[in-house]
């Protein structure tokens, strides 16, 4: 655990990319199995320890601490975790003692509910400061030390000298602590043969289109599609085994049962899941709030399936069968995917249609009058562009309509009045832009109205759960780019502002809808909005 606790000390006092590259890689290098993948997997946010709550810490140091001696350290600390490690006071006679990282997981994994309680107070006795913040961080969830796990997955391929697109595609197949994936980059072991290739492969993002993106390129070489108000998902089928995933990768299977039942091709498809009508010429497109009535649900009813109908209107295809087309141009993928669909069943799946157009005049019309309200803009892709993980700027841009939406991470919360009072309400999001050469967050509004009170209940716990600073009344929250809360926020009109460090003001700003489907280095940039008033102007 101590050299786990260094790690983090350095991790968080180290600003630079490169150089929290290179602490990672020489941990992994260094540090022993198992302790190294679960060192990764909390790092990566893979590591679930369901039987440890901030509950129970709390309670367990309150058993040794008057409540509101605790309550005055907590607030002037303002970090559970960090409270707990400088004020917890082992039994007279114990001596701290170093306990392996993977020996401290394996331990709480396998006991009971019932016996947690008691392993995890020897652990914090035996323990000395610094490691026991590090347990606490690693068991709560909460490490915030500005490392992503893209990051990490860079690391590990330059511990490795693989490319990191290898290790990508075999990330969601594989499970902590690692084993098999540090056996191949350390050259022990063949690369890992995943037990399932139905698992699911990082997606490819499109560039928000921004002031000057398209200057230069040609039309002819490029396709259009609407782009719509749904979830991107991706379907996999290979060797009779079927999920469904949300663009995170986290599986939703569970929710479109009926999706998953109707997919009697074999291969995995990249689409828009949606909820409308049911044959490919009677399907009135729904709204997004339709959809959400099945979204994190693990079980739906008859009721639900006949009054929501889902389905899937397919982008792109990654595998056909089991062969690996990611590699082929958008248009000979697009017409494997064409074949695939003239198979399927039309209750459930569709083609996106490409839009035609000769000119950036021309897309530009389209895009402000599209055929259907549920449509968002326009997608544009690179007619010869591979299947490749991430956001590369070229092959793929987005380029979203008006009225005026984007998606912006939330950074501070404030209480509201009245009912609200004891909720956090009123909320400041922001959106990226690159300040010194680095991917910063920019405030760009407030709003405090447009959620549903279930709505609020989510944002508020969230708040609670992810506090990294306060400011009197005003709570940051953790915002990082793999690790934070994503909105969609509809606002009336846009205004330069020398008041705002980002150079816009919103007007009447209000959360269209929470996309928890959603990354915050998925949120919109700065240049989209700036983008914005220069269209208006």
């Amino acid at each position: 655990m101590k050299a786990f606790a260094e790690l983090l000390d350095r991790l968080v006092l180290t600003p630079q990319r490169n150089a929290k590259i290179r602490l990672l890689a020489d941990y992994f290098v260094t540090a022993s199995d198992p302790d190294r993948g679960y060192a990764l997997a909390a790092i990566a946010g893979t590591l679930s320890l369901a039987t440890v709550k901030p509950a129970m810490i709390r309670d367990l140091l309150l058993e040794r601490m008057d409540e509101v001696l605790f309550r005055y350290s907590y607030d002037y600390v303002g970090d559970l975790a960090e409270t707990v490690s400088l004020v917890w006071e082992p039994p007279s006679g114990v001596v701290p003692d170093d306990i392996p990282l993977g020996d401290a997981i394996e331990k709480l994994q396998t006991t009971g509910r019932a016996d947690v309680r008691s392993v995890v107070r020897d652990m914090l006795d035996r323990l000395d400061t610094s490691a026991r913040f590090a347990f606490l961080k690693l068991v709560t969830g909460g490490l915030r030390i500005g490392v992503s796990a893209k990051l990490a997955k860079q690391a590990l391929a330059e511990m490795g000298g693989k490319d990191v697109t290898e290790i990508e595609t075999l990330w969601h197949g594989l499970a902590p602590p690692y084993l098999p994936l540090f056996q191949w980059l350390t050259g022990q072991a063949e690369r890992p043969v995943l037990s399932t290739p139905a698992v699911f492969h990082s997606v490819m993002l499109a560039t928000p289109i921004g002031e000057g993106d398209l200057d230069g390129l040609d039309p002819k070489d490029f396709a259009a599609e609407w782009k719509w108000d749904g979830i991107r998902v991706q379907l996999a089928n290979i060797g009779g085994t079927r999920r469904l995933y949300s663009r995170s990768g986290d599986e939703i299977s569970g929710a479109f049962p009926d999706v998953l039942e109707a997919a009697d091709f074999s291969g995995i498809i990249d689409g828009e899941l949606l909820v409308g009508g049911t044959s490919r010429t009677n399907r009135a497109t729904r709204t997004f709030s339709d959809l959400q009535q099945r979204l994190n649900r693990k079980t739906v009813s008859r009721k639900m399936l006949d009054e929501y109908p889902a389905f899937i209107r397919a982008y792109d295809v990654l595998f056909s069968g089991e062969t690996d087309v990611r590699p082929e141009g958008f248009l000979a993928r697009r017409a494997m995917l064409g074949d695939l669909m003239e198979r399927a069943s039309p209750q459930h799946f569709d083609l996106s249609p490409l839009v035609p157009f000769s000119s950036w005049e021309e897309l530009d019309q389209l895009r402000s009058d599209p055929p259907d309200p549920v449509i968002e803009g326009v997608m544009l892709k690179r007619l010869d562009s591979p299947y490749t993980a991430g956001r590369a700027k070229g092959p793929w841009f987005k380029w979203k309509r008006a009225p005026y939406n984007v998606d912006a991470v939330l950074m501070y919360a404030q209480r509201g009045h009245g009912k609200r009072s004891s909720y956090y309400s009123d909320f400041t999001f922001g959106v990226w832009t690159e300040i010194d050469g680095k991917e910063t967050l920019v405030p760009v509004g407030k709003a405090y109205f447009g959620f549903t009170d279930a709505e609020l209940e989510i944002l508020d716990r969230f708040v609670r759960d992810n506090t990294t600073e306060r400011f009197g009344p005003v709570r940051a929250v953790r915002a990082e780019p793999d690790f934070g809360f994503v909105v969609e926020v509809a606002f009336e009109g846009l205004n330069r502002s020398t008041r705002h460090k980002s150079g816009v003001a919103m007007r009447f700003p209000r959360i269209a809808r929470l996309r928890q489907d959603k990354l915050p280095h998925e949120a919109d940039r700065l240049e989209t909005l700036q983008a914005m008033i220069e269209s208006k102007s």
